[in-house]
């Protein structure tokens, strides 16, 4: 993929050239509104929580990581496949808008430990385990912030995201901030065409947000997107531009 196209999506990319590369499949996307006071508390002082109508948002995202590979690189040996979770909030910086982690799981050690390494991100190698049958995906984490399982699938039809919308602000963001040892902001910019999603069905057992992060959301009823498929192309970390 070259500049060209990547301008045709019509989003910024960095002059140095991506470092690596992966598509994430089977996306399913929980979104739970929660008050900004809480989350700034919850996230380093030099990030800004982002908000859309003055609410924050976290996001819960079990999904299957494939095709991982470095820049002109084949495909890593013993790590083609495998899942991958995360949970999320929103923040600023320099009214660049990107995404923080609270925690990210991989099933695979070496992916999370390289994550952890060179991004510097709370990564960890946990047991997860996902399948699709029917076009209903089953997902299983036995993590050490505690079990989450869930069955999801897509419904209605696929459609891009409006702008100005709630599901564009929550779904197209392409960078993400992380803390240096110093306790400065770095930034990793990401670029995927923008998202064609559906609705989500989904029947969650366990909401770590309350249990493990004891962060209450103003809502139970979360809102569901399912993304089938993104090819991402990843950046290195530096600092904020």
């Amino acid at each position: 993929m070259d500049k060209s196209e990547y301008k045709s999506y019509k989003r910024d990319y960095p002059t140095l050239p991506w470092v690596m590369k992966q598509t994430w499949i089977d996306n399913l996307f929980i979104h739970y509104p929660v008050k900004k006071e809480v989350l700034q508390k919850l996230v380093p002082n030099s990030l800004k929580i982002d908000t859309y109508d003055e609410v924050g948002w976290v996001t819960v995202v079990p999904y299957l990581i494939t095709d991982m590979r470095g820049r002109g690189l084949p495909p890593l040996p013993g790590i083609r496949k495998y899942p991958g979770f995360n949970i999320r909030t929103y923040v600023k910086v320099n009214d660049k808008p990107g995404v923080f982690f609270f925690y990210l799981a991989a099933a695979n050690w070496f992916a999370a430990k390289a994550a952890k390494t060179f991004f510097r991100l709370p990564y960890f190698f946990e047991p997860l385990k996902m399948e699709q049958e029917k076009g209903i995906v089953n997902f299983e984490g036995q993590m050490s912030i505690g079990q989450f399982n869930c069955q999801y699938k897509s419904i209605a039809t696929p459609y891009i995201t409006k702008k100005g919308s709630i599901d564009e602000w929550l779904l197209e963001r392409y960078c993400l901030f992380t803390i240096s040892k110093e306790g400065k902001p770095l930034q990793c910019n990401i670029l995927h065409p923008s998202w064609v999603v559906f609705d989500g069905e989904a029947e969650i057992q366990e909401n770590l947000l309350r249990s493990s992060f004891h962060i209450v959301p103003e809502c139970e009823n979360p809102i569901l997107h399912v993304g089938k498929r993104a090819e991402v192309r990843i950046w290195p970390l530096g600092k904020v531009e």
